[in-house]
């Protein structure tokens, strides 16, 4: 993010694998930041193709006969992003200022308060000042697995999953940041070390800055202490909450977001003495010393997972003091800025709070936000039903289990191949029913079906492809499609509001999903993770005695705290009676 200049107090988060894949091509030349997931370089490589075909630019395929596939595809595509935006930025720059151009469009979308749009409405030429949104890249660390070559040797460490996205990012030409999610790798981060562009230069600039999406203060804090003691400075730290979010949810240990973005608010100051001495004695082995420009670094700290009105946006950037919000699943239903097909889109625009739900879907272990009825949960469950349970394995990006593989390549707990072997260790004969086996049946194809959107969407498939989507439960409190400016609108405060005025608070809704998944827990583990929640608790009651915001729904926070408490000490009645 601190790569361009930032004209808006809004980001669009990645989500998914295809969602926001094309999303710099339609939003990036009117100042809006997004995000790339690099998790599919097959999906990657299909856009890039139908792009270069659109553009009527020459497009030499890149084939998975290529060792270094993976990292070319991203490079090649990233390269072609960051060309097309900037042609369109110098289109945008060299336009009049007037009703129905770009350059209208991008000036009327800035926050009242921006500087730039008061020039251009005294009718001053700020042309010069236009800048694009960021284009940065996201890499789950967790997904690194091995990758084998077509004959089905394994290949080198260096041509592992993240890895090659990593080194494709950092050969493309694009500049951007690099979001890193899901915790530390440490074999990764090593990598990152290896190369330049993340490291500050002689003249005080980093290429390519690092982002960190965390969870809390503890996590932000020994991630870039590790990156540190690798001479990589961190750029941002983008809290997520824990489970008010979209996709993968990683709770914390009972830490609810208002508490957690206190402890940045009072604690972000300390980040230099922090990690600057572990700077310094990195270049200090190196023969060189840390860059001036390095020193007492602004560490940006942004926030995002279901802030969903204008009040809940100016809470976190005026009583947090956050940088910058992220806007995340409201977008997927903005066809503007996300790929999507329209079937599974209008199921969106009318799922409820039930229609949205965290289950056990994704074969790496973690809890998923999903859609019921969604056109994958229907194809599994079909496939269950016709007595062929799992799935094609074509991507392999969670390939990750070994359990009937031995030292051999390891298959996706989702896959055809697990499903069937699993299902005879546990002595079936034929596939049962889903509520027989419904453990092993639960692990979907996540990777392909939540590219198949993006396929759907641009039209390279014409097919009826299955696709999965895994929006944050704020998505609820919305109920149609949107125009960008709607949204964007929406977002600033400016006119009538998209959603009703009795929808919870983001705090009440994240507290109550924490409740939710604090009754899951047993034993010492729970007792810990209830006083967190009820230290948050007795500190949301305090920021309850502040004033709201306009459009912020804070009554609706106090009206759950005294029924989220009783939960959780009803259910240490019940355990002791």
């Amino acid at each position: 993010m601190s790569v361009e200049v930032t004209v808006h107090r809004f980001h669009i988060p990645v989500m998914g694998i295809g969602f926001t894949v094309d999303s710099a091509l339609r939003v990036a030349r009117l100042g809006i930041s997004t995000v790339i997931s690099l998790a599919d370089d097959r999906l990657i490589e299909r856009v890039r193709r139908h792009y270069c075909a659109q553009q009527g630019l020459p497009c030499e395929p890149i084939t998975a006969h290529d060792p270094d596939a993976r990292a070319k595809r991203i490079t090649a595509w990233l390269d072609l992003v960051g060309d097309l935006v900037a042609r369109q930025l110098d289109e945008i720059r060299a336009q009049p200022f007037r009703p129905g151009t770009d350059k209208w469009r991008f000036v009327s979308l800035l926050p009242d308060s921006s500087a730039v749009k008061q020039r251009f409405l005294r009718g001053e030429d700020a042309s010069s000042e236009l800048h694009r949104g960021a284009i940065d890249v996201n890499i789950m660390t967790k997904v690194d697995s091995a990758t084998y070559a077509p004959d089905g040797s394994k290949r080198d460490p260096e041509y592992s999953l993240a890895k090659a996205a990593l080194r494709g990012f950092a050969r493309s030409k694009l500049r951007g940041s690099l979001v890193l999610s899901a915790g530390v790798n440490p074999s990764l981060f090593g990598y990152l070390e290896q190369l330049e562009v993340f490291h500050r230069d002689e003249e005080g600039r980093v290429a390519k800055p690092v982002i960190l999406k965390v969870s809390d203060l503890r996590s932000a804090v020994i991630q870039a202490k590790f990156l540190a003691k690798k001479g990589v400075e961190v750029a941002e730290f983008r809290i997520e909450s824990g489970l008010n979010c979209g996709g993968h949810v990683f709770p914390t240990d009972g830490e609810l977001m208002g508490p957690i973005l206190q402890q940045f608010r009072e604690e972000r100051g300390s980040f230099p003495a922090l990690l600057e001495p572990l700077l310094e004695t990195w270049h200090a082995a190196r023969g060189k010393t840390l860059h001036p420009s390095a020193r007492n670094r602004r560490i940006l700290v942004t926030a995002q997972g279901g802030v969903g009105t204008a009040g809940e946006m100016r809470r976190l950037t005026e009583y947090y003091g956050m940088d910058l919000v992220g806007w995340a699943s409201p977008f997927l239903l903005v066809p503007e800025v996300t790929l999507m097909d329209e079937a599974t889109r209008a199921q969106l625009a009318a799922a409820t709070e039930d229609d949205l739900y965290v289950s056990d879907a994704s074969p790496l272990g973690v809890r998923f936000n999903n859609l019921r009825g969604s056109s994958s949960e229907v194809w599994h469950r079909r496939r269950v039903s016709e007595g062929k349970p799992g799935s094609p394995c074509p991507n392999r990006l969670l390939a990750m289990n070994s359990e009937f593989t031995g030292e051999g390549k390891p298959i996706c707990v989702a896959s055809s191949e697990y499903q069937e072997k699993k299902l005879a260790s546990l002595g079936f004969a034929t596939p049962p029913q889903w509520n027989e086996a419904h453990a092993v049946y639960e692990k979907a194809c996540i990777c392909d079906h939540l590219g198949n959107p993006a396929l759907l969407g641009l039209g390279i498939e014409k097919r009826d492809l299955p696709v999965a989507v895994c929006p944050g439960p704020n998505l609820a409190y919305f109920d149609r499609t949107y125009r960008l400016e709607e949204m964007v609108d929406h977002i600033y405060g400016r006119g009538a509001s998209l959603v009703p005025a009795d929808r919870p608070h983001m705090f009440a809704k994240e507290l109550q999903l924490y409740v939710d998944h604090f009754e899951r827990l047993e034993g010492k583990r729970a007792d810990a993770f209830r006083d967190k929640l009820l230290d948050g608790i007795a500190r949301y009651r305090a920021l309850c005695e502040e004033p709201a915001f306009p459009g912020e729904n804070l009554d609706s926070l106090r009206a759950v705290l005294d029924a989220q408490e009783a939960r959780l000490f009803g259910r240490v009645s019940r355990q002791s009676a």
